[in-house]
């Protein structure tokens, strides 16, 4: 038994180690966990709350999370419990390989207050691979004059379990001729030799075939075998022999497929066959042979795939020299791997958050790790972001930075930001990698809405529909969503007495403004009142503007005459013009007003219609009736004139006044001067009779100039008949007037006019004396409308 354990010195060196772990993972602490490889993913691994004296609630309060370093996620955290659970699958061989023992390690990252927390999770192997040979069958050329004793090395085989579970011994089975001796390397395999114990006779034996078994140490083992041919070769005392035991050369990790490596030579004293010499690999791995492939007969060992440094730093490959009587020499070519700067920078995001409110204090944005698969010079980073943004980068343990906001942000200036991390190794040439985070700046209601005007003028035609489009008033707020939402409103108004609700109205959401009824702009010309806008936003926020409301005037009024004024019923007093009167004498004047405003009122005057057509004209402007012309003794004595007012609306509108004019000789004052204290009823009365006595002598005096006249006329037509028998014609009147002269026509007339005003306490009247010459009064039998109007205009006429 004791025999049996100092063969075996790797066995007790798994046992120490196995023992070293026990004791170390029973020791309290924080930091070591322990799981079986292979396990159900969800499988319990520890209670990091407890490890970390943190309560459950806790760790999800300060977002708790786990990163490994390979950047897979391999276990998985329940904030809530604070449970660390497998989040796959593990296995050892794929995680670690051949190296022992197998750690995987990973950061506990927390917030408010960040910390980093380091851990490792050891994975212990189970036996779940059997031993492998890479060879189905190994040949084996030994000379007939071999010794007893000599050793002949066969290739291991290949188990990818650790520790008790890899291989722990080899068995051949039962042969006179050989045994199987265990050897150790240096790094702790173990190799198969096969041992000579009986000699050889190629006469007797030229073949034998043995089975190598390779056993590990699982309960129960697993094992694997490959076949053992040897062949007994005639005698060949000479084996190749290397130049060096060992060669040692470097290649770059870029080097391409094809590159030479290095070049083995070994030679043999024997002659013909048994001195020719092949070259292989002896035991080594897969991944040898995947990367290097060996010349057999130059030695040249040439690169068959790309290497990574950041795999694998460096080859042990072993090479065979074999001659043609089977003797072999070996040699080791050790192969280090140089590293290049063929791995960008890696940007790892363990926590990121796209919005941050613009009055927020300094804000975490992003937690991530950076690293670099190369080494030296090569791995060394430097992390930065652009030098004009309101953000800092702050770096922390284990390659860890924090992206941060520098201080209060402004929405309204900028609304997104696009924060480029730039990760630059040092290493030449210089790689980057570049991660850009796009940062929303959430809005908060800090700005109240603005009016595209601080007042507004509006203009509305007076008489408008109610209901009546008068503007729109408008602002705008720089902020965002509900807090840039406007709403208009009417503020009360500074004068108590504008009812404002009755005449305006505004529309809450677009600003519109509408007249709620007509309006009068002689009643009301302008008026103001201020409308608010408010956002809505918390609390909100509002401003005002004031508005003006012009009403424009409407040709709504037509002009009105003051002077002359019209008549009630009575008969209009004329205008009492002298025969003298040189041109321009102001007649009369016309006056009239309009109750509209501006062009509206503005009024002219023209001479509409006249008895005679260019005798008067009227001052366009201000109304004066003035001659035209002087005065002659042929002027007809009375005319009517119809003056037309006209005010420049649109469309215009106009009035008209007829002015009677009196034209009379001997004429200073127009009208006599009124009597001052009251006439009693007798004096009255006697005025009267007195002015029926005179009327009736003038009337009297008119008869009889008539007959007077037509008897003359009638003398002279018989006399003209009788002395030059010519034909008589019949006479009549010219004209409107009969009248006595050299012509035989009657061209005077007499009249007088009579104004008596009613209801006064004392008639007044105006006695003209008989006027001879130039006067002219219508035909008394004539029905023209100039005759009707005469004897309209006074109460009576005599001629």
């Amino acid at each position: 038994m004791e025999a049996e354990w100092l063969r075996f010195p790797r066995q007790r060196q798994v046992l120490f180690i196995v023992l070293f772990w026990g004791i170390t993972l029973t020791a309290p602490g924080f930091g070591l966990y322990l799981v079986t490889e292979e396990l159900e993913r969800g499988s319990f691994v520890a209670n990091l709350a407890k490890d970390l004296g943190l309560t459950e609630g806790e760790l999800a309060a300060r977002d708790a999370r786990v990163v490994s370093d390979d950047n897979k996620q391999h276990l998985l955290l329940d904030s809530h419990s604070g449970d660390l659970f497998t989040n796959e699958k593990l296995d050892r061989e794929t995680l670690c390989g051949s190296l022992e023992p197998c750690m995987l390690y990973f950061q506990i990252l927390l917030d408010n207050p960040f910390q980093i927390h380091r851990a490792e999770l050891r994975i212990e192997d189970i036996n779940d691979h059997s031993p492998v040979f890479q060879d189905k069958e190994m040949v084996l050329k030994i000379l007939e004059n071999t010794a007893k004793g000599a050793t002949f090395q066969l290739e291991r085989a290949q188990d990818p379990d650790g520790g008790l579970n890899s291989i722990q011994k080899y068995v051949i089975n039962p042969s006179p001729f050989f045994h199987i001796k265990i050897t150790e390397s240096e790094e702790g395999l173990i190799y198969p030799e096969l041992v000579l114990d009986k000699a050889l006779d190629w006469e007797e034996q030229r073949e034998m075939i043995l089975t190598l078994t390779a056993l590990d140490g699982g309960s129960p083992p697993k094992s694997g075998t490959t076949t053992v041919r040897i062949m007994v070769i005639d005698v060949n005392d000479n084996a190749p022999q290397f130049e060096k035991a060992l060669y040692e050369t470097q290649v770059k990790e870029s080097s391409p497929i094809g590159s030479l490596i290095v070049k083995v030579s070994a030679g043999d004293a024997d002659s013909g066959i048994n001195g020719e010499v092949s070259y292989s690999f002896f035991d080594v791995s897969e991944d040898i042979r995947a990367n290097f492939q060996i010349n057999p007969s130059s030695g040249e060992i040439i690169l068959k795939a790309l290497l990574d440094y950041e795999l694998v730093k460096s080859y042990k490959i072993n090479v065979k020299a074999i001659d043609g009587g089977s003797l072999s020499g070996k040699c080791t070519i050790f192969v280090q791997v140089l590293d290049t700067n063929d791995n960008p920078p890696e940007l790892i995001m363990s926590s990121l958050s796209n919005y941050v409110a613009e009055n927020a204090p300094e804000t975490i944005l992003a937690v991530f790790r950076i690293r670099d698969r190369d080494s030296g010079v090569n791995g060394k980073m430097i992390c930065s972001i652009q030098d004009d943004l309101p953000f800092l980068l702050k770096p922390s343990s284990e390659n860890f930075h924090i992206l941060l906001t520098e201080g209060g942000l402004d929405r309204e200036s900028t609304a997104e930001y696009n924060v480029t991390i730039t990760v630059t190794d040092l290493g030449s040439p210089r790689l980057k990698t570049e991660h850009t985070i796009r940062v929303l700046v959430s809005d908060v209601n800090d700005n109240a809405p603005t009016f595209t005007q601080t007042s507004y003028t509006l203009f509305i035609r007076e008489n408008n529909s109610p209901g009546l489009h008068l503007g729109t008033v408008s602002a705008t707020d720089r902020d965002a969503g509900t807090n840039a939402q406007v709403t208009y409103s009417l503020l009360p108004p500074r004068d108590p007495h504008l009812a404002l609700t009755s005449l305006v109205s505004i529309h809450a959401e677009q600003g519109h403004l509408f007249a709620l009824q007509a309006l009068d702009f002689e009643a009301l010309r302008a008026f103001e009142f201020r409308v608010g806008a408010a956002d809505a936003g918390s609390p909100a926020l509002s401003s005002e503007a004031l508005v003006r409301v012009v009403v424009v005037d409407d040709n709504d009024h037509a002009p009105l005459v003051l002077y002359p004024p019209a008549p009630n019923g009575s008969a209009p007093c004329p205008e009492l013009v002298p025969r003298a009167a040189e041109e321009g004498y102001l007649v009369s004047k016309v006056v009239a007003v309009d109750g509209d405003a501006g062009q509206n009122a503005w009024l002219s005057y023209q001479l509409l219609k006249a008895t005679e057509p260019g005798l008067f004209r009227v001052w366009a402007h201000n109304g004066e009736v003035r001659t035209a012309r002087p005065l002659g003794e042929r002027d007809a004595a009375q005319h009517r004139l119809v003056v037309l007012v006209q005010d420049h609306g649109e469309p215009a509108l106009s009035a008209s006044v007829t002015l009677h004019v009196l034209l009379v000789d001997g004429f200073s004052q127009p009208y006599l001067p009124r009597p001052e204290g009251a006439r009693d009823e007798a004096q009255a009365d006697w005025l009267t009779v007195y002015l029926v006595i005179a009327l009736a002598s003038v009337s009297s005096l008119f008869l009889c100039s008539v007959l007077l006249f037509v008897a003359l006329r009638l003398c002279r037509r018989r006399r003209a008949a009788w002395e030059g028998g010519c034909s008589v014609t019949e006479g009549h009147f010219p004209g409107h007037f009969v009248g006595v002269s050299g012509t035989g026509t009657l061209s005077q007339s007499y009249q007088y006019e009579v104004c008596l005003t009613g209801g006064s306490e004392a008639s007044e009247f105006k006695f003209l004396n008989p006027i001879v010459p130039n006067i002219q009064a219508p035909d008394p039998e004539s029905n023209s409308e100039e005759s009707s109007n005469f004897r309209n205009s006074f109460g009576f006429n005599i001629q």
